[in-house]
């Protein structure tokens, strides 16, 4: 049912978004249009973001979102160091979506079961993933732990918070400013997968980090129009 719910929510907001952008067609020019219709067909949203992120993920990176020629400048940002995380971190799945990216660690990678510490391995992932947001500073970061249904909703939420609290400080350490970094646990309630079944309950058992253009960036992709 919670699978359910969450592909439904992300099937209307793929919806809405496509419904701003028809409707607001008409003013744009055609490299505005072009750009716009590029952000809401990218994956067609909920293809590939609501299936792979949850709703969190899906709303941090869709609220960030300024479109228009300033949303594909951002957006070229974005690819630049999406694919500077894909050479660098082996051990995550990224994702580029809109004007944002998704780095998606199974928690396996990170942790052991039902525990918050990193593992060695975990530590050079991170430290590579803290070297790319180093030298990309226009940026804000959402770090969100996810579990499985196994256990019970407190157990599942406190560990997810954990989880999140101990990638952030971990990034925190290797100079990425606390001022850009914030965290959400999640628990149990953004499954996405089954979680009935052993490959299901592990691809919820996740961490993702969810990469969107701070104000400075914003501004300067405004002027840069």
């Amino acid at each position: 049912m919670k699978t359910l719910k969450l592909k439904i929510a992300t099937f209307s907001i793929a919806i809405a978004s496509l419904g701003v952008i028809g409707s607001s067609c008409n003013s744009l020019t055609k490299t505005q249009k072009g750009t716009a219709i590029g952000a809401g067909a990218g994956g067609t949203i909920g293809a590939i973001i609501g299936k792979a992120a949850g709703n969190t993920a899906l709303g941090a990176i869709i609220g960030g979102a300024v479109g228009g020629t300033a949303g594909a400048f951002i957006g070229r940002n974005m690819d630049r160091q999406a694919a500077e995380i894909k050479q660098t971190v082996p051990g995550a799945t990224v994702i580029r979506e809109g004007e944002g990216i998704l780095v998606k660690f199974d928690s396996g990678i990170l942790f052991d079961t039902n525990k918050s510490d990193l593992k060695a391995a975990a530590r050079t992932n991170l430290q590579n993933l803290a070297a790319s947001l180093v030298n990309n500073p226009q940026t804000n970061i959402l770090i969100v732990g996810h579990t499985d249904s196994t256990g019970g909703d407190a157990l599942n939420m406190a560990l997810s918070i954990r989880r999140a609290e101990a990638v952030k400080a971990f990034i925190a350490a290797a100079n990425v400013a606390s001022s850009r970094l914030t965290t959400s646990g999640k628990g149990e309630s953004e499954p996405i997968a089954d979680n009935t079944t052993v490959d299901g309950q592990a691809q919820n058992r996740r961490v993702e980090i969810v990469i969107v253009a701070n104000e400075q960036m914003k501004s300067q992709a405004r002027t840069a129009q």
